[in-house]
């Protein structure tokens, strides 16, 4: 196991996210920066700037007003939000586009954004003042496999079958093939990032919402929100063998297993303008 953990951790750090980003986020981290300074490092460039722009003024955002200033957006949403949205149209960019070793990308980012949008529209339900960062949460969910398809495809694509064989875990199989599971993996990609830590513990615990500790409801609504995408995405009954909720995560989020799905099929109108967004080229018919 050290051997292929040390191949993946190789693998993660070459692996970086847009400078455009990386601009913003050193801002964002300066001990005294204004607003104006968090506007100017989007600004800069104008591929971020559409991307925000657009994923803010989606409808599935629901702002009242549309916003068609980068400082404005800053403004009334606040630099954690601006932070978070940023990322998520910037986290595409950082891998292949085109689907590779066994993993096809677009149904990857087809499930990662719904998961992303139906995590968003449970923590509106729970009542979270910052669903977006939910979205966020949700849609980087499965970045560990990005790592595992190009470090050791084979052994991915092993455990992948070997769960779908035996009804066991994925996270549970891929411990047994590998010796490591792409939950942890991505975590440590998004540590390396230097995200938040609400976005890398809903990551590497999303799989066991248990073992949460500083964030458990967050966490709890990204496991079901990642199985009620693999349902849809995937095929499969959710709340039926290996898509039903944890029943801890059930009992954070205090909503039913109807209320779950009612709740995520909102996001269907929604979902090919966001995916377009995030993963141009995945672009749904």
């Amino acid at each position: 196991m050290s051997t292929l953990w040390e191949k993946v951790t190789r693998d993660c750090k070459l692996i970086s996210l847009p400078q455009a980003y990386i601009r913003l986020k050193s801002v964002i981290d300066s001990p005294e920066y204004r607003l104006e300074d968090v506007a100017d490092a989007i600004r800069i460039d104008p591929a971020l700037t559409t991307r925000v722009l657009k994923l803010i003024n989606s409808p599935y955002f629901g702002l009242s007003a549309k916003i068609e200033t980068v400082f404005r957006a800053v403004n009334l949403l606040g630099t954690q939000q601006i932070h978070d949205l940023a990322l998520a149209t910037s986290v595409a960019e950082a891998f292949p586009k085109n689907s590779t070793s066994g993993l096809d990308m677009h149904l990857f980012w087809r499930r990662s954004v719904y998961c992303g949008l139906s995590a968003q529209a449970l923590a509106k339900q729970r009542g979270f003042m910052d669903s977006e960062r939910l979205f966020v949460s949700g849609l980087l969910f499965d970045m560990g496999h990005m790592i595992l398809y190009q470090s050791v495809p084979e052994l991915t694509l092993e455990a992948l079958s070997l769960s779908q064989q035996q009804q066991r875990s994925l996270i549970e199989t891929e411990r047994e093939v590998i010796g490591l599971d792409y939950a942890r993996v991505g975590a440590t990609l998004m540590r390396q990032w230097r995200l938040p830590d609400c976005l890398i513990e809903t990551s590497e615990f999303h799989g066991e919402p248990m073992r949460a500790q500083h964030y458990p409801v967050e966490t709890a609504i990204v496991h079901i929100a990642s199985l009620l995408a693999e349902g849809k995405v995937a095929g499969g009954e959710f709340g039926s063998g290996l898509l039903r909720p944890h029943p801890s995560a059930m009992k954070k989020v205090d909503l039913s297993l109807e209320d779950c799905e009612l709740v995520s099929s909102e996001i269907e109108s929604e979902l090919n303008s966001i995916l377009y967004m995030i993963y141009p080229v995945g672009k749904a018919s």
